[in-house]
């Protein structure tokens, strides 16, 4: 469960993580009085799990309540990445004078917990990892050991701080790893760690990601929780692996690795399509019947961004006959709300079969495809038009 940033502010004052004061609002007004509470420089923000709230214009810094006020009203209502921005955060101004960013995570692939840092904060951290990678340390932590003041200060060495600012730093390290294992965490991140003129080092901007496996040893029922978006919750409803994308093309596929692929091939064949991508990621698991087909299509149906559907199946122990006639008892049971063209590609266990049922049930939206490429060109050029 990601958390919203002034949620993860509290988590970090509550484990001594220096941080400014904030006051979560809900109305312009409410912005104006907390400003006026904290006094002199204020940071507006939009509490929306999302990045780059700064550059849709989610983040101002008001010198004056009133220009706070202002600030919330422009801000308030604002979608940011399909996020419509319903509470802020008015946050106390600090003089800045160095940004830094560090991590902590849960590396599955490792099979360890892993550490990033790097002396350049407050910029895209997955775009420095790619263009300058030896700006962003890399240190394993010991889940048995975990960052104790002597490993603290080899991340902050690895990450070349200068030598008067590692005794700070990592003090702070310390405390954001107590943040990550006591609350049972699989990321703690800070983006800018900041130096002020001061002197201080303060987490300035958060955001963590709980464990939802490990909700039992916490009391967190008063948590703010997101609305689920009315399609993820229908997906819900029908127990389907339902993640929605800002795209044109939808996706259905059998086990999470293929979906994972699928959406590759779809988004590198969408680049000779206008830049088309896809709508979501939808995995129907194993047991493609028609009850299952018919919940996700109905789901992916129902995005008005969709404009094609890709479903693509490898027969395994759910042969390509059964998906095939799961497929067909899916337009029969959704009639007239199947209204988009659908590329199916099916290989794998009866392969033949299941393409001779799709072929003989002739229906106009479908279009068979005998190649998962083939299948992701047609289906993001049909999402073109």
């Amino acid at each position: 469960m990601d958390l919203f940033e002034y949620q993860a502010r509290d988590l970090f004052e509550a484990h001594q993580v220096p941080v400014l004061a904030g006051i979560v609002v809900e109305t312009p007004e409410e912005a104006e009085q907390a400003a006026k509470e904290i006094g002199g420089v204020v940071v507006v923000k939009a509490q929306v799990k999302v990045g780059g709230r700064g550059k849709a214009g989610g983040v101002k810094v008001a010198k004056t309540p009133e220009e706070a006020k202002a600030a919330a009203e422009s801000i308030l209502g604002l979608d940011i990445k399909g996020h419509v921005v319903k509470r802020l955060m008015i946050a106390q101004g600090a003089n800045i004078e160095s940004e830094y960013y560090f991590s902590v995570l849960l590396d599955r692939s490792n099979r360890t917990f892993l550490a990033l840092c790097s002396v350049e904060g407050g910029v895209e951290i997955e775009q420095l990892a790619e263009e300058r990678p030896e700006a962003l340390a890399r240190v394993e932590i010991s889940a048995n050991e975990g960052i104790d003041l002597a490993k603290a200060k080899e991340i902050a060495t690895e990450a070349n701080f200068p030598a008067e600012l590692i005794d700070s730093v990592s003090e702070v390290f310390v405390k954001l790893y107590d943040v990550f294992e006591k609350e049972d965490a699989t990321l703690v991140e800070v983006n800018p760690l900041v130096r002020t003129a001061e002197g201080k080092i303060i987490a300035l901007d958060g955001k963590v990601t709980l464990d939802e496996n490990a909700e039992f040893r916490h009391q967190r029922e008063q948590m703010e929780r997101d609305q689920l978006d009315p399609l993820e919750a229908k997906a819900q409803e029908n127990d389907l692996n339902y993640v929605k994308l800002d795209g044109a093309v939808g996706i259905i596929g059998n086990g999470a690795g293929l979906v994972m692929s699928t959406l590759d091939v779809v988004a590198y064949a969408g680049e000779k399509h206008g830049g088309v991508k896809p709508a979501n990621f939808l995995d129907i698991g194993g047991g493609a019947s028609a009850e299952v087909m018919a919940a996700g299509l109905d789901v992916i149906l129902g995005d008005s961004q969709v404009k094609s559907v890709f479903v693509n199946v490898f027969g395994g122990i759910t042969a390509c006959d059964a998906v095939a006639n799961g497929i067909v008892g899916a337009l029969d049971k959704l009639g007239d709300a199947a209204s988009k063209p659908l590329v199916v590609r099916l290989d794998g266990n009866n392969v033949d079969e299941g393409r001779k049922i799709l072929s003989e049930y002739n229906h106009p939206l479908i279009t068979l495809a005998e190649t998962m490429d083939g299948g992701a060109d047609r289906a993001a050029e049909l999402a073109k038009v």
